[in-house]
């Protein structure tokens, strides 16, 4: 394919230290697609050595951002020279369909292309000053060395979420993309050498979170880790980071509500809703998978759903017809079988799936039947729990101060929709739903310019927009006295 397969440090394509190798596995058939370096501790070491020594060198950070920004911009477009081989490797490694891992590319570029735009745009502020004859200024600065840890749902999507600011602001960084699907972040990276990042500002070290990842949240020599992932591992790279009390950009998921009302577009409703939770089935931390749908349309709303769901075609994201690709794994397979045992368990009424295919096409793939529970509660684990999976859970209400209360009964706060025809009511809703993203008839949208965050235990911090750049900058208030003259207090 290619493919250099191999770790990134200090401008040098490396296999691990140890020796040691992962085979990377196509989850469509489990065929092994790749075999790379399996990096630990020393390897991490390693860059952050070369990330601090090279951040502290000054060569990057005081480069002008105008310069920092042509060559993010011309990682934009290499990425979309290479849009099909991206696109293909991205399909590979996680069974999304091609055409899914096509929008991506377009979306990564993009926000590749939006941090280039705005890298020159901060040039500080004046500020008044109590003192006459002076001049008090605030400017923002690079954080320094960041340790960056994505997931396997979205690899090189999140990935670029994290690295454009890093880049454009003038950080160094160390990046650990998920163990299991590795390709498009190796493949970036060579595109990130080809467009002219000097050495040791960008590195990737490949591994696992306990070895790779832990050493990163522990390192003193690290200034800010940014993490997606889940909520058990955010808790634990906080705790890591406390060592010297680094910045944290943390998005840790989500069980995000889609409230239907009666008066809503019932079928665009309903093609939303489908479309919010089973793409990449359901493997998306913003997935509408609480329906919470008013009572006097609920049974109607099931029925169409499920009606359209039992004619989904599962198969290889290579093929044309595929609207649904497999799960990532056969670990994460069984976690979405035992999450659908629970809700049975729990009293909640299977309507469709539940269960593999039957299709021998499909018996060497991690496929599961895209899932409607009903008579779902929020007393129910399968309602509270992220199944990370084609699973939906439906929920009814009466009145709107219902609907509110149940959407806002989660430790989560990601994400959420409402429909209705009714705006100023839609307006209500928002205004006292907690989470950081709410979205009216309209259900996964998101661009560069906006941010991207959690409130409760979603995450801490902001991706994308300008808060994402932020996240990656540390503010700085500078006051020159320009006639400096003695107190005389003592």
């Amino acid at each position: 394919m290619g493919l250099k397969q191999q770790q990134y440090i200090n401008g040098e394509w490396t296999n691990a230290i140890s020796g040691n190798t992962r085979e990377i596995i196509n989850p469509y058939n489990q065929e092994v697609i790749a075999t790379v370096p399996e990096g630990d501790e020393e390897d991490a070491k390693a860059a952050i050595v070369a990330a601090r020594e090279t951040f502290d060198s000054g060569e990057w950070a005081t480069t002008p951002a105008t310069e920092r920004g042509s060559i993010v911009r011309k990682i934009a477009e290499l990425i979309e020279r290479d849009r099909e081989e991206l696109a293909r490797l991205e399909s590979l490694d996680t069974g999304k369909t091609v055409e899914e891992s096509r929008g991506d590319m377009d979306d990564i570029a993009g926000v590749f292309r939006y941090y280039a735009e705005i890298a020159d745009k901060d040039g500080g502020e004046l500020i008044d000053s109590p003192v006459p004859n002076s001049i008090s200024r605030v400017v923002h600065e690079p954080v320094g060395v960041c340790g960056q840890i994505t997931p396997w749902n979205y690899p090189l999507l999140q990935a670029s979420w994290k690295l454009a600011p890093a880049l454009a602001t003038g950080n160094t960084l160390i990046m650990k993309p998920s163990e299991i699907t590795p390709l498009t972040t190796i493949k970036v990276f060579e595109l990130i050498e080809e467009a002219g990042v000097p050495a040791g500002v960008a590195n990737l070290v490949l591994g696992s979170g306990n070895t790779v990842g832990a050493e990163l949240s522990s390192n003193t020599n690290v200034d800010l880790i940014s993490f997606t992932g889940g909520i058990v591992t955010g808790k634990k790279i906080m705790q890591a980071a406390s060592v010297n009390v680094k910045k944290l950009a943390l998005e840790l998921g989500g069980k995000n509500p889609n409230i239907i009302f009666t008066d809503a577009d019932f079928e665009t409703a309903v093609d939303q809703a489908l479309n919010g939770v089973f793409f990449h089935a359901g493997q998306i931390c913003s997935a509408g998978t609480r329906l919470i749908v008013e009572e006097s349309i609920h049974d109607e709303f099931v029925s169409a759903l499920v009606e359209r769901v039992k004619n989904f075609k599962l198969g290889s994201g290579f093929d044309e017809d595929t609207q649904m690709g497999p799960l990532i794994s056969a670990e994460h397979l069984a976690k979405v079988e035992q999450y659908v045992e629970t809700g049975r368990k729990e009293g909640a009424t299977l309507a469709v799936g539940g269960s593999r295919p039957e299709d021998p096409e499909l018996q060497k793939g991690f496929f599961y039947l895209p899932t409607i529970f009903t008579d779902c509660t929020t007393d129910m684990s399968i309602v509270q729990d992220e199944a990370f999976g084609p699973v939906i859970t439906v929920e009814k209400f009466r009145t709107e101060e219902e609907a509110v209360k149940l959407a806002n009964d989660s430790i989560y706060g990601l994400a959420g929709g409402v429909w209705t025809s009714d705006i100023v009511k839609a307006e209500r809703c928002v205004a006292k739903m907690r989470m950081g993203t709410v979205w009216i008839n309209e259900f996964n949208l998101y661009f560069p310019h906006a941010p991207w965050g959690g409130f409760k235990q979603s995450g801490i911090g902001r991706e994308l927009g300008r808060l994402g750049m932020e996240e990656y900058t540390e503010t700085k208030h500078i006051f020159q006295n320009l006639q400096p003259e003695p107190i005389n207090w003592f």
